[in-house]
């Protein structure tokens, strides 16, 4: 197959005119015998969309522990032009957390062609702060274990990516880093750790933080915070939840710009309500409100995720926010991919990797075709 006459997001980050060849299924070097031609003038060509913390979609939660809610959210993320997923867990009992890492496992290496792979885990908890613990459920906190994390990387079948860790919360937190790093991303997640505290687990090797501002303290001129500590780490990649709710667009600008476009990854943290109409949804045992984009708990209103998709957030980010397209594919594509190691196959369009396409129209960056492996999904 050939598609010719769009505007080809590069590995170097800018868009190209030229023509993309895919072959069995892979992005290919150049033309084949035979080949079908696809006119996409108009068009942008970007790779697949990567969403490595999101909780659900279309009424269903990857901590529902049943196999069909892991097929029919990737069915749903796939048609929305995110082919690749790293679900995000709740704050539920080790036993509950393990079922499910072991369900994603089995649906993993089932592999399905007409849906999104399942790449990894993203571990909100149980190791946070019931002081930042925004709509996870506190009577499943636990301080953190070196033990557990081989109990869930062992349950997920090495699928376990990243894990989140509230340091303030553990005195130990330093020797637990140390000795998990190596097989898990440590991210600082739902914690009201200082900016000291927040700089000696980075320094012990914690390398990510979940969905920067929100459940983590901020930053100010006195008070720097988890995100003045993430600034002055160099090596951390932040998740930043762009719907237009969870953080005001300047904030976003800004973020981008103090913290380098090369460490920013656009995550959607969508709920079970996301594809659904408004009304009452399950969170985790929390009942929630889903109006439009917005979800917050019924109890205490706390945000509670989003009610949108990773390609909206990107759209939102382009169009609303005022940000490059070209960076903010980057931050939904190549830096999710090389965050949990999977550049090898996912996040661009060079030869040899998966054909995993996304054709979106210039004018509105709706989308216009998703390509699975080389074939049309839809």
């Amino acid at each position: 197959m050939k598609i010719t006459g769009a505007s080809v997001f590069g590995e170097d980050r800018n868009f190209h005119e030229k023509d993309l060849y895919v072959k069995d299924g892979l992005i290919a070097d150049g033309p084949t015998d035979g080949e079908e031609v696809i006119d996409a003038t108009g068009c942008a060509a970007i790779p697949g969309l990567i969403d490595i913390h999101f909780h659900g979609a279309m009424g269903e939660d990857v901590c529902d522990g049943n196999a069909e809610a892991f097929e029919k959210i990737a069915e749903y993320e796939v048609s929305r032009g995110v082919t690749a997923i790293c679900p995000a867990t709740l704050t539920l009992p080790v036993e509950d957390l393990k079922h499910v890492l072991s369900l994603g496992a089995e649906f993993a290496a089932k592999g399905n062609d007409k849906l999104s792979d399942l790449v990894g885990f993203n571990m909100e908890g149980p190791f946070i702060s019931p002081v930042k613990k925004g709509a996870q459920n506190a009577e499943f906190i636990k301080k953190c274990d070196p033990a557990i994390v081989d109990e869930f990387y062992e349950a997920s079948k090495g699928l376990l990516k990243i894990i989140g860790l509230a340091p303030e919360e553990n005195p130990d937190f330093e020797k637990y880093i140390e000795a998990v790093k190596d097989k898990v991303i440590v991210s600082l997640a739902h914690t009201a750790s200082d900016y000291e505290t927040a700089m000696k687990a980075f320094g012990a090797g914690a390398c990510h933080a979940v969905h920067l501002y929100n459940a983590m303290t901020g930053m100010s001129h006195r008070e720097p915070g988890v995100v003045g500590a993430v600034f002055d780490s160099k090596h951390v990649t932040a998740e930043l939840i762009c719907d237009g709710i969870h953080i005001h667009p300047a904030a976003v600008r800004a973020t981008f710009e103090m913290m380098g476009p090369e460490r920013m990854i656009l995550i959607s943290d969508s709920m079970r309500s996301t594809g659904m109409p408004d009304g009452e949804y399950d969170l985790g045992g929390l009942p929630a409100i889903k109006k439009g984009r917005e979800v917050r708990l019924k109890d205490g209103g706390a945000i509670a995720g989003s009610g949108t998709d990773l390609m909206d957030c990107l759209r939102t980010v382009v169009l609303d926010m005022g940000l490059p397209l070209e960076v903010a594919v980057a931050a939904a594509t190549v830096n999710p991919a090389k965050r949990i190691g999977i550049y090898d196959k996912y996040g661009s369009l060079e030869p040899g990797k998966l054909a995993d396409i996304v054709l979106l129209n210039k004018k509105d960056l709706s989308i216009n075709t998703i390509f699975r492996k080389g074939s049309p999904i839809g």
